[in-house]
């Protein structure tokens, strides 16, 4: 069966295979790539061709495909155990890697709850958050403060705090109710006319301010990705947007939760998002880069304050009653684990500042381009929103699938690319050479200008 030739595993996959995120009846009139191999930057389908990727195999991918020392650590831990439960035991690998999270964690965050991806870990965040509050006497603290154009996971709890309507509005009936605030997106921002990141957020913070007076006393907590929203757009907040939400946070007695999933394990710069401002939220989720792209794993932290409102005696029902049948889970653990040593092994920090300067070079080349509206960057990710009329601002209509157009022209020059509507997303590993990163942009740009004429 491994050696299947491509037809038939395309007729495999369109047969029996469900897509996320896909309408089926396109997928099914296709031929779709199929993935084999991966090395390095590249991956490679089942005719031999390579794609660069571009998006880092949806944002997991930290040191490149099949990086041997964590193919070593998986191999390894196959052969001493698969995997063991945390219900009623402890495990080696899954104790080691929450002593080191806790290391590298911002200061103050000390307990880790295992989970498998980044929807359950941000669940898990709003259900502590929400019981905490029970525990210490506040049960009218219930509700939750989230941020337009957010996304936090297809659970139904992180569905409830997202506010991408394209993505949440048919669930809407399932939903717990949310206080939404504005987030700082200058171009499309309606408070900020003029396009200034600044003022855009200035007056984003007004607003969450307001919202907090009003809703502060029946709030349990606020659920934010710092620094960048992600499947919104690439939104990318100003300077100090974090800090003074984790400040207003303290002010109306809210706890925050910080959603790292996406821009944790250095892909903007430092080792987690929070670090860059200087602040240490409530509760911290973590997913994604945590295993390098390898398997599934999560982590909730949380600091002592939270930890210490659970403890209390058996009759008491303190505990935080959640789980998950993989939690800890040992070969998770320790792709988790050698990821980590090669970050301090390799330096992969403080090689970043060159491949960000350029990045950033490039990104703002391509507003030359008539059709693109904005680039948007963070670190190692970025957004290049394409527009039907720069002037105006008008958007190309989402049904001239403008993005996908562009992403399927980009495989012409050897890259894999996902869109976001309209917003090309650029989040290759953070491994990639700057011949690399040259050969990514300039497929970009090329394509851009391909199919926007």
């Amino acid at each position: 069966m491994d050696t299947l030739d491509t037809k038939t595993l395309q007729e495999y996959d369109r047969r029996y295979v469900w897509h996320p995120f896909t309408q089926m009846k396109e997928w099914e009139s296709e031929e779709p790539i199929v993935i084999t191999r991966g090395e390095g930057s590249y991956l490679i389908d089942s005719d031999g061709n390579r794609y660069l990727d571009g998006v880092g195999s949806i944002w997991t991918n930290v040191h490149g495909h099949c990086k041997k020392e964590i193919n070593d650590a998986v191999k390894r831990q196959v052969e001493k155990l698969e995997h063991s439960t945390l219900l009623g035991l402890a495990n080696d690998k899954a104790a080691i890697l929450a002593k080191r999270l806790v290391d590298i964690a911002p200061p103050g965050l000390c307990k880790v709850f295992y989970s498998d991806n980044g929807s359950t870990a941000v669940e898990i965040g709003i259900k502590m958050a929400f019981q905490y509050q029970q525990h210490r006497g506040k049960p009218e603290k219930t509700r939750f403060i989230s941020f337009r154009n957010a996304y936090h996971g297809d659970t139904i709890g992180a569905v409830s705090v997202g506010g991408i309507d394209i993505f949440h509005g048919v669930f809407r009936p399932l939903l717990f109710p949310t206080v939404q605030a504005p987030s700082p997106h200058c171009y499309r921002c309606e408070l900020s006319p003029e396009r200034n990141s600044e003022t855009c957020g200035r007056l984003c913070l007004k607003e969450l301010e307001r919202l907090m007076e009003l809703h502060g006393p029946e709030t349990a907590g606020l659920v934010i990705e710092p620094l960048v929203q992600g499947a919104g757009g690439m939104i990318v907040q100003p300077d100090g947007f974090v800090r003074r939400v984790r400040k207003l946070c303290d002010r109306y007695d809210i706890l925050m939760i910080a959603d790292e999933v996406a821009v944790g394990f250095g892909r903007t710069g430092t080792m987690f998002a929070c670090e860059k401002e200087g602040i240490t939220p409530d509760i911290m989720a973590l997913s994604k880069g945590i295993t390098a792209g390898y398997l599934p794993l999560a982590a909730t932290l949380a600091t002592q304050k939270i930890y210490d409102a659970f403890l209390g005696e058996y009759r008491e029902l303190r505990t935080f009653f959640h789980g998950h049948t993989f939690t800890g889970n040992p070969i998770a653990c320790a792709a988790a684990l050698a990821s980590l040593d090669i970050f301090e092994e390799e330096r992969l920090l403080d090689n970043l500042p060159h491949k960000i300067s350029y990045l950033k070079e490039r990104l703002k080349a391509l507003l030359d381009i008539p059709h693109v509206g904005d680039v948007r960057q963070a670190g190692m990710c970025g957004g290049i929103e394409l527009v039907k009329d720069k002037e105006s601002r008008e958007p190309y209509p989402w049904e001239e699938r403008v993005g996908i157009e562009v992403c399927r022209e980009a495989r012409k020059h050897g890259l894999f690319l996902r869109p976001l509507g309209n917003v090309i997303v650029v989040f290759p590993p953070l491994s990639i050479s700057i011949e690399e990163l040259k050969q990514l942009l300039d497929g970009i740009e090329d394509s851009i200008k391909a199919v926007t004429g």
